[in-house]
């Protein structure tokens, strides 16, 4: 699952489009969690998450700030969270992750995203079960017993840990994400965390080979051109 999940993460990545878009997601969804949990980052943990994911992804500081500020001034955009899930092309499972302030519009934007690259949109419920919702924490290193003791003896609760060609990976609920967090920092201050996120991993994988390869980074590629989607997730691999 670990190679899985770096790979799943390089096939995400190539479709995130230009610098701008990435900010304006960024820049949205900074604002929700500050508007809905308070502006200050020591007592909304949520936000302090975004704010570090932002920054790791090189998003301007005035980009952080100025959603910081428009939160904080009430009033604004009233956004809602938006979930929709179905099959892709190749019959992976796919989930998509929206903020909106017209659910009617994204609704039809994620449809015909679906519709015009051989894709099925389903209900809820329709391919969450395959995912659990987890934080995971990926680093150099050989020794995962260790690591996995560290964060035992912090209290920690881990899912799994897998270490594969000298990367471990950890897995764990996501409401240990902040735990885990610290506890790492604490026990391996030298280490450099290549990936800490919260999201949902997939229980099993479907792979895609020929003309769904390309179909399905098309399909991609129209989700993610869509102002609304934030996220998205899937269990597809080439």
């Amino acid at each position: 699952m670990g190679r899985s999940f770096e790979v799943r993460k390089a096939s995400m990545a190539k479709t995130q489009g230009a610098k701008i878009k990435v900010y304006s997601k960024y820049g949205k969804e900074i604002y929700v969690a500050a508007k809905n949990g308070g502006t200050d980052p020591d007592s909304n943990l949520s936000l302090r998450r975004l704010i570090e994911k932002a920054k790791k992804d090189q998003v301007p500081t005035h980009v952080i700030e100025k959603a910081i500020d428009k939160a904080n001034g009430g009033g604004g955009e009233n956004y809602e969270v938006a979930r929709y899930e179905g099959f892709g092309p190749g019959g992976c499972s796919v989930i998509v992750d929206c903020l909106t302030d017209n659910n009617n519009r994204t609704f039809m934007d994620v449809r015909q995203c679906f519709v015009k690259n051989n894709a099925k949109i389903g209900g809820p419920g329709t391919v969450a079960h395959m995912f659990d919702h987890q934080a995971v924490f990926q680093f150099k290193g050989e020794d995962e017993e260790t690591v996995l003791e560290n964060l035992m003896m912090a209290d920690c609760d881990v899912a799994d840990i897998e270490c594969e060609d000298g990367v471990i990976t950890v897995f764990a609920p996501h409401t240990e994400f902040f735990k885990i967090k610290n506890a790492l920092a604490d026990s391996q201050p030298d280490v450099t965390v290549d990936v800490e996120e919260i999201t949902f991993v997939p229980q099993t994988m479907t792979t895609l080979a020929g003309d769904d390869v390309a179909s399905f980074e098309k399909f991609l590629d129209t989700l993610n051109d869509c102002d609304d989607v934030q996220n998205v997730y899937h269990n597809a691999e080439f």
